[in-house]
């Protein structure tokens, strides 16, 4: 099992101007200590339950962007965009330009979206939740069109209409940035996981409600022959473990995600300091969990 980290928290005790010698520290710090994935919200405003809207939040292209710059093999992705936040053709280049200029380390990380006080804050159309998941399936096949250098066309959808899907440069992954969609729902996230996504993310809320899941998606994939195997499972897992750097209780209770096939685990913790935190928990726990493969 790997690890990844998702940095979510901005209030760094130095204020805005510290943010960026932080991020760079904390590239660092993951891949010193072996961390095979960074990410970041996609979010205007911060969470409720992690400090508010008037706590810090960074853009989540322009920090990615930034720690491209900052880091040299780590993958880089938002967990998860949301599919109303952007036009799904300037989403489909933001993408490609992050993973061109980090040379291949770029994921669409994506979602239906869910933080309506956000949208209304600053004015972002909120469509209702049905809406909102086909909006996500056309972005889906809008953003792998335009990753198919042999497919510059319009696209027609109910909701999106492109004349071109023009996308130059083309993306360094071959054959394009890993899709990775977040989310349980077991009627429509779960099977856009099967038909679209390379990789899903699911809450680690427990390892019998993964494997529940885990099943679901088998279901839908056999329905659409899709080869289950070929789709990277990932939990995002929060907790006093991981905020107080109990790396003996943590390894406890991940050992039966390993057992499911979850690929990676990717850490929330609840700080605005990350690299030290990495530092002195994450570089402990990285070679035991690669034990538990």
């Amino acid at each position: 099992m790997r690890v990844g980290v998702h940095i979510n928290r901005f209030d760094h005790t130095g204020g805005g101007p510290a943010l960026g010698a932080e991020l760079a520290a904390a590239g660092a710090a993951a891949e010193a200590a072996g961390v095979s994935w960074l990410s970041v919200m996609d979010h205007y405003f911060q969470m409720e339950f992690n400090g508010g809207a008037e706590d810090p939040m960074l853009e989540a292209y322009t920090t990615l962007g930034y720690l491209a710059g900052h880091t040299s093999t780590v993958r880089l992705g938002a967990l998860v965009t949301g599919v109303t936040y952007r036009h799904p053709g300037l989403l489909a280049k933001i993408v490609t330009s992050l993973d061109v200029l980090s040379g291949g380390r770029a994921t669409l990380g994506i979602g239906a979206a869910w933080y309506d006080r956000e949208h209304e804050g600053l004015g972002v159309p909120f469509p209702p939740l049905a809406e909102r998941f086909e909006r996500l399936e056309e972005t889906l096949r809008i953003c792998l069109q335009m990753w198919d250098p042999e497919a510059n066309g319009p696209f027609e959808g109910k909701h999106y209409k492109l004349a071109e899907t023009l996308c130059v440069p083309a993306p360094v992954s071959g054959p394009h940035p890993e899709i990775m969609i977040g989310g349980g729902g077991e009627k429509k996230t779960l099977r856009l996981v099967a038909q679209y996504a390379d990789a899903c993310n699911l809450f680690g809320t427990s390892p019998e409600e993964v494997r529940h899941k885990l099943d679901v998606l088998r279901g839908h994939c056999d329905t659409l022959g899709r080869d289950y195997d070929r789709i990277r499972k990932t939990i995002a897992y929060s907790g006093e473990t991981v905020d107080d750097g109990n790396a003996d209780a943590f390894l406890r209770d991940v050992t039966g995600y390993a057992k499911l096939g979850i690929d990676t685990v990717i850490l929330s913790p609840r700080l605005g300091e990350t690299a030290a935190w990495m530092e002195r928990f994450v570089g402990a726990v990285v070679p035991r969990l690669a034990e538990l493969d």
